[in-house]
C-alpha cells in the first residue's frame, strides 16, 4: 500500500557463491602394512658350482732355496763401520736466546681522562613507544556487501564518434625568403671588457714572535737507545782425530784375485782375393739407362688478338668531351664583423660570492703552543707522553 513503508535489501550473489556447494571431506581410510610371515620349509643351498666342481687335494708346495755356500773366513772381522769410527758425537752446548729484555713497563696510575661522548652526553629517561600495529581482532561487518564502485557510479556511457577522414594538404612553399639570422647573432654585440678581479683574501701567515724550540712529541717521547754490539760466535777449531785411519774396506779384504787370460774376438776369416786385372765399373743400370741430350724448351707465347692502334692518340675521355664549363659564383659569408663594439659604461664583475664572502680568522693548532690554552696538564708517563685535560666551561645559574 502507499502508507506502509518497505525496507528492501540488495544481496550480491556472485558466480563462485551460486555454483559452489560444501561438501563433507571423509578422511580416506590407511592401509595398514601385514606382519612379516617366513615361509615354511627347507631352502635349497646348492649351486650349479658346488654340483659341477670336483675338489681336489692339494699339498703345500715344497719351498726351494738354494743351497747355503760357506763363507771362507781369512782374518778377523772388524764390526766397527767407518761412520762410526770417522764421525764421532760431540758435545754440543746449548746456545742461549739473545732476545733483549723488556724495556717497557705499564703504567700503574689510571687513566683519568674521560671522551667527549662522556662530557656531551645527558643521559635520559626512555619511555616505551606507542604500538601502531592494528590489533589481531577481525571485526566483521553487519552491513550487506554493496558491490557498487566509483567506476560504475560515476561512468556515463556515450556513444563513440565516427572519425571522419581528413583531406591532406598540399605543401605551399613560402613567398617570404629564409630568415637565416639566429638568436646568437642577434643578441650577441661582442662586448669587450676588463678581466675579473681575483676576490680571494690575501695569505696572512701566522707566526709566532717566539723562537722554534726544535722538539716535537715524537722526539720527546721516542728516544734513541744504545744497542750493545752483536756477539760473534767464535768458530770451534778443527781437531783431527788420534789413532791411524784404516782404508781397509770389506771389498779390499773379501776380493780373491783370479788368472785370467783375455778372450780373443771371435772373427769370421778372411775371404779377400787379389786380383791384378783392372776395375770394370759397369752397371745393368748404365748399360739399359744411358744418358740423352736435352735441351731446355723455349717460352710457349700465343700470338696478340687485338691489333696495336696505329696514328697518334687523342687523349679525350668521355668527362672531357661531355663537360660544359659553368661560372663560378662566390657564397656570401654570413660571418660578423671581427671590429669588436665598445661601450663607454665599465664591465659589471661583481658576482655572488665575492659579495657573500665572509673571510674567517685562522686559528692556530693548540699542539705548537708549549702549554696549550684551554688545557690542563696532568700526568706524563714513563715514555715521556703527556696527557691533557680539556677544561669545560663555566655554565653561568639561571
Amino acid at each position: 500500500g502507499t502508507g506502509s513503508m518497505k525496507t528492501w535489501c540488495l544481496c550480491q550473489i556472485c558466480t563462485c557463491g551460486s555454483d559452489y556447494r560444501p561438501y563433507e571431506i571423509d578422511k580416506q581410510p590407511r592401509h595398514a602394512p601385514e606382519g612379516y610371515k617366513p615361509k615354511q620349509g627347507v631352502i635349497d643351498l646348492g649351486t650349479t658350482y658346488k654340483r659341477d666342481f670336483n675338489s681336489y687335494k692339494v699339498q703345500p708346495v715344497v719351498i726351494i732355496r738354494p743351497l747355503e755356500r760357506q763363507q771362507v773366513k781369512k782374518g778377523k772381522l772388524d764390526t766397527v763401520p767407518t761412520y762410526k769410527d770417522d764421525y764421532r758425537a760431540w758435545d754440543i752446548q746449548k746456545s742461549e736466546l739473545y732476545k733483549p729484555q723488556q724495556t717497557y713497563y705499564p703504567p700503574t696510575v689510571r687513566f683519568g681522562n674521560s671522551t667527549t661522548f662522556q662530557d656531551d652526553y645527558v643521559p635520559r629517561e626512555i619511555k616505551p613507544r606507542q604500538s601502531c600495529k592494528p590489533s589481531p581482532a577481525v571485526e566483521r561487518s553487519t552491513i550487506p556487501f554493496s558491490c557498487n564502485t566509483s567506476h560504475r557510479l560515476d561512468y556515463v556511457p556515450h556513444r563513440p564518434e565516427f572519425n571522419l577522414a581528413r583531406p591532406k594538404d598540399s605543401y605551399k612553399p613560402p613567398d617570404q625568403p629564409l630568415e637565416d639570422l639566429t638568436t646568437h647573432r642577434c643578441d650577441f654585440q661582442g662586448l669587450v671588457g676588463e678581466t675579473a678581479k681575483i676576490c680571494r683574501p690575501a695569505h696572512t701567515r701566522v707566526a709566532q714572535d717566539a723562537p722554534f724550540e726544535g722538539s716535537t712529541e715524537f722526539r720527546d717521547s721516542f728516544q734513541a737507545w744504545a744497542l750493545p754490539a752483536p756477539q760473534v760466535q767464535k768458530a770451534l777449531e778443527y781437531v783431527p782425530p788420534a789413532g791411524t785411519m784404516q782404508l781397509q774396506s770389506t771389498s779390499h779384504l773379501d776380493y780373491v784375485p783370479h788368472q785370467a787370460t783375455r778372450v780373443l774376438p771371435i772373427r769370421p776369416a778372411s775371404r779377400r782375393r787379389n786380383h791384378n786385372f783392372p776395375f770394370q765399373g759397369k752397371s745393368t743400370t748404365k748399360q739399359d739407362f744411358p744418358a740423352w741430350e736435352s735441351c731446355r724448351q723455349g717460352l710457349i707465347k700465343q700470338g696478340p688478338q687485338i691489333p696495336s692502334p696505329s696514328g697518334k692518340f687523342d687523349g679525350l675521355s668521355t668527362f672531357r668531351s661531355h663537360y660544359v664549363p659553368h661560372e663560378l659564383i662566390a657564397t656570401e659569408s654570413c660571418k660578423p664583423a671581427d671590429a669588436p663594439l665598445k661601450r663607454p659604461l665599465p664591465f659589471d664583475d661583481i658576482t655572488t660570492y665575492s659579495l657573500e664572502y665572509m673571510p674567517k680568522k685562522l686559528e692556530t693548532c693548540p699542539a705548537s703552543y708549549p702549554s696549550p690554552p684551554g688545557y690542563l696538564f696532568e700526568t706524563t708517563n714513563s715514555q715521556g707522553h703527556k696527557f691533557f685535560r680539556k677544561i669545560a666551561p663555566a655554565v653561568k645559574a639561571f
